[in-house]
């Protein structure tokens, strides 16, 4: 074989590859896998995992997805962080607040609008405490960074009492029911569906909720700004898979709670109870909740919590789906 045959054969045998690669779907060109972070109250995450529908949306992109359950929205946020997951189902208004100030590179996908009813300051039915004046020098429960942080900073802070006059117990939802009920804590501040599956267990009464400090309790969706950059065409799925979510529940409340139930391990009548408290609706971040957050970052800074000054538009906001 003369070098001139060897180079013509060379060169068909990559016009063929190069047409064969061409014609291939483009599933056979598989992107990274879309990594979602989830928390037992990523209410609408947690119906569209066990439906498919994400999946579905996304194989005409070549895109599967991974999910990874975290105890709470601060643990999430750390993951998104550090790069183990993408994007992050809802978690409360002060958690991106402390991801940032831990360097966090965040970017606001959406909000669902606010629920001030959807988190609560609870104590024991048979409780003494009255009133959040009570809880001085009381030990209360609550997850760090948590909305219920916000709510009980806000709810101390109306009734003339300052973060050092109660003794805060960080805790995660777990470790904080097990805390209140076997009364090793006086107060319990957290959300749902925690709040009404303590309640039906245990007959709480609730001390205070958002609606006491004008707190409106947002719950915000974030990617890693790099991932939102790149993968557009991903978040936008996702968002249509979300608002068509929160429209089903909102329709079909018994329906919805039949299918969450096992899901969470809550019984249906207290799914529906959690579910009315909170609105589900899936809207962009706008410049109402932008105002809010600083407040917020405002409001820890000042009481020491936040380790620094913080500037929330630093974080960019994703616009693509307007």
């Amino acid at each position: 074989m003369n070098k001139t045959t060897f180079s013509r054969r060379s060169l068909i045998s990559t016009l063929i590859g190069t047409v064969l690669l061409a014609a291939l779907p483009l599933q056979a060109f598989a992107a990274e896998p879309l990594r979602i972070g989830f928390q037992k109250s990523s209410t609408l995450t947690l119906i569209i995992k066990a439906k498919g529908g994400l999946e579905k949306a996304l194989a005409p992109l070549g895109v599967t997805v991974q999910w990874n359950e975290f105890s709470s929205g601060l643990p999430l946020l750390e993951g998104l962080n550090v790069g183990s997951i993408d994007f992050s189902a809802d978690v409360a208004d002060p958690v991106p607040l402390f991801a940032q100030a831990a360097g966090a590179q965040l970017t606001y996908v959406a909000q669902e609008a606010p629920s001030p009813g959807a988190q609560a300051i609870l104590v024991q039915k048979d409780s003494p405490l009255r009133s959040i004046t009570d809880l001085k020098g009381k030990k209360v429960a609550v997850a760090k960074a948590s909305g219920a942080h916000y709510l009980l900073l806000e709810s101390l802070k109306k009734s003339g009492l300052k973060w050092k006059d109660i003794e805060p117990a960080y805790l995660q939802p777990a470790d904080g029911r097990a805390a209140f009920e076997r009364g090793a804590a006086d107060a319990w501040v957290v959300w749902e569906p925690f709040v009404a599956a303590v309640q039906k267990a245990t007959q709480a009464r609730v001390l205070a909720d958002g609606n006491f400090a004008n707190v409106g309790y947002r719950r915000f969706y974030l990617a890693a700004t790099p991932y939102a950059k790149q993968h557009p065409e991903v978040l936008k799925a996702v968002l249509a898979e979300l608002r068509k979510t929160g429209e089903w529940v909102k329709q079909n409340p018994k329906e919805a709670a039949d299918f969450l139930s096992p899901l969470i391990g809550i019984d249906a009548a207290t799914v529906t109870v959690a579910n009315a408290r909170r609105t589900l609706e899936v809207q962009p971040v706008d410049e109402t909740a932008l105002i809010e957050q600083q407040k917020i970052a405002d409001a820890f800074t000042a009481e020491g919590l936040l380790p620094k000054k913080i500037v929330v538009r630093d974080n960019p906001v994703w616009a693509s789906h307007r």
